[in-house]
């Protein structure tokens, strides 16, 4: 069994800040993840219309949705400068655009990888730019009917873009009883495609058990402290969980063996003991 492309999602947990985003590649590095994910937006663009001028308490203050957005957004130097940083640890990054303007924005950094996030799966604009680009895309279906995903994969085969979907409860944190895993298996029925599993819950076992379903993609939030202030930080890992999903994934191959029968030269040496007779 070939171990999972482990995806840390950063996501919009950096607060805005480049020094907090470079301390979370740094713990996905630590913990051998394979890519960190961002999420890139034009708030101008991506903000509902009914939400811009919503007011809510930040660390910046009291101020309107919009703004709020516009504070967390990185710019062009922050991502020059995210990239050159991951260049240096040996980690790949890339990000979901949430616009169209931002898909285009990225392609100025040429990530290997695209990502759909679950609430772009019907925007087919933005499935129409991303598939065009014909870079291998995560598709997360949190959200989403086998409709609309078959929808969107119409696109993508137009364009013979490789995909991989992503099983996903768009919940923040998610529960346990609704993360439904052996929908990874249907989807792989259904598809005929890689699946892997975005997962929202607080727990590591889930993962886990997604990978053992035929996950081959793992894709996890993740936070330097859970208590700190944001949307996503209560439905993410932080180093402790991040340090026991990877060092099981890493032992799950060698614990499942070969599936034949034999006696480990440990056991051999409890036959005289045990069987006497």
């Amino acid at each position: 069994m070939k171990k999972p492309f482990l995806i840390a999602e950063i996501g919009i947990n950096h607060n805005g800040s480049l020094n907090l985003a470079k301390k979370l590649i740094n713990l996905a590095k630590k913990y051998n993840f394979d890519a960190v994910k961002f999420q890139k937006r034009n708030p101008d663009i991506s903000t509902p219309k009914n939400q811009k001028e919503k007011m809510r308490d930040t660390p910046w203050g009291y101020i309107s949705y919009l703004d709020y957005k516009k504070k967390i957004e990185f710019n062009l130097s922050d991502y020059k400068k995210i990239d050159s940083y991951c260049k240096k640890l040996g980690i790949i990054w890339f990000a979901s655009a949430w616009d169209v303007d931002s898909q285009i924005f990225l392609r100025k950094f040429k990530c290997k990888f695209n990502k759909v996030a679950s609430a772009m799966l019907t925007n087919l604009k933005l499935i129409e730019e991303i598939a065009k680009e014909r870079k291998h895309t995560f598709i997360s279906t949190g959200m989403s009917s086998i409709a609309d995903i078959k929808k969107s994969l119409k696109i993508f085969k137009k364009y013979k873009c490789k995909y991989t979907l992503m099983h996903c409860i768009s919940t923040y944190p998610a529960e346990e009883k609704n993360l439904n895993l052996n929908m990874i298996k249907e989807l792989k029925r259904i598809f005929k495609c890689d699946v892997g599993y975005s997962g929202h819950e607080k727990t590591v076992s889930p993962s886990i058990t997604a990978f053992m379903l035929g996950a081959t993609v793992i894709e996890r939030h993740i936070t330097l402290d859970r208590s700190m202030w944001g949307t996503d930080q209560s439905a993410s890992l932080s180093s402790v969980g991040l340090h026991n999903l990877s060092s099981m994934i890493q032992k799950i191959p060698s614990t499942l063996g070969d599936g034949k029968k034999k006696f480990p030269r440990e056991e051999k040496k409890m036959l005289t003991k045990f069987k006497y007779w």
